[in-house]
């Protein structure tokens, strides 16, 4: 067949040429194709990685963000309730966040220690105690559910002492009294429970004394104060609170006070320092304690925080009608307080072979 007019048709040699300039198209488009997704590869693979790095470098949200929870590792209505439920509202004003008080009681505090030990370190979870679960248990537990080095002091709030309280069917009138009757026959002990500071303080009685007692945990202050209305048992050495208006009403005598100084709250009470006793004086600290990993600047917040309310009209008259002495101590200062008790009632649980009833 002729070609068109005009239209010369190829020879064999331009075939060849015009195939493998196709080809060499086609092949430079393929390595095209390939480069880009080599490179789109390689984009992905790097945003991939720069996501968690820009993850860490942005800022967290401001602590708090959320709900703080206040851990009391005693009973509702005891002293450190009541004096975390006023710190919980004077943060929840300052800090735009719920503070919220959860009482996890038992085993001398340890349980509600233990809880704390183990919750996340991000400030969200505070114990709110007594010293005595970290400076009389560890010595009179045969273990503990957690490691000193597990929580840290965020702050000691406040010191008081204790009152020597005896129900009214005792005949003693005064502690030297109430010694020689203890001598001649065992006087039965309440306390807020094993490892308490009434628990403590009665051992130390007995020792110094020379007084026959047979201790009686119960599960918290008030506990204790009613099984001595009651007159279940004899005596307690138990936080001034619970025994005043017991005392004031007549159903209860207070004999002394542990403290260095009498009490507001009962000033015509002498301390056992005044009745030649001082090696019974005696304190209980009231403390905050945080996960030992908490970050510093979470742990800056929350004693600013804490300082601020503790500098309140309405907290220091809360301390005061718990006869609490201000201490606001943190840092150094605190851990030194802590290690000193720790120190001392090692000495006392060692010396009066005082164990868990």
């Amino acid at each position: 067949m002729l070609p068109r007019t005009g239209m010369a048709a190829p020879n064999h040699k331009e075939r060849h040429m015009t195939t493998g300039h196709l080809m060499t198209t086609f092949g430079g488009a393929r390595r095209r194709l390939a480069l880009a997704a080599v490179a789109t590869a390689a984009a992905c693979a790097a945003l991939s990685l720069a996501a968690p790095a820009a993850a860490a470098d942005a800022p967290s949200p401001a602590y708090p963000a959320k709900a703080v929870k206040f851990l009391t590792n005693f009973p509702a209505g005891g002293p450190i309730d009541i004096l975390g439920r006023a710190l919980a509202d004077a943060l929840q004003k300052d800090l735009k966040q719920p503070f919220i008080v959860d009482n996890r009681p038992g085993a001398g505090g340890n349980i509600g220690a233990d809880l704390v030990a183990k919750s996340p370190a991000d400030g969200y979870t505070v114990l709110l105690g007594i010293d005595s679960t970290f400076t009389i248990n560890p010595h009179l537990y045969p273990s503990m559910p957690f490691a000193a080095k597990d929580l840290k002091p965020l702050m000691v709030f406040s010191s008081s002492g204790l009152s020597f309280g005896v129900a009214s069917g005792v005949k003693a009138r005064t502690l030297p009294e109430f010694i020689a009757q203890a001598k001649a026959e065992p006087a039965t002990f309440s306390s807020a429970g094993n490892g308490s500071p009434g628990h403590i303080a009665a051992e130390i009685f007995a020792s110094d004394t020379g007084a026959r007692i047979t201790h009686v945990p119960y599960k918290g202050n008030a506990p204790a104060v009613l099984a001595l209305m009651g007159n279940e048992v004899q005596a307690g050495i138990l936080a001034t609170p619970g025994l005043l208006p017991q005392v004031q009403s007549g159903k209860l005598r207070a004999l002394a006070v542990t403290g260095k100084q009498r009490s507001p709250l009962l000033p015509e009470v002498p301390t056992v320092g005044e009745l030649g006793l001082k090696g019974l004086e005696f304190e209980v600290l009231y403390v905050a304690m945080v996960p030992a990993a908490t970050p510093e600047p979470v742990m800056q917040t929350l004693r600013q925080s804490l300082h601020k309310a503790m500098a309140l009209p309405e907290i220091k008259t809360r301390l005061a009608s718990l006869d609490m002495v201000p201490l606001a101590e943190t840092g150094a200062a605190a851990s030194e307080h802590l290690a000193g008790n720790l120190a001392r009632y090692g000495r006392i649980v060692k010396a009066t072979g005082m164990k868990v009833d």
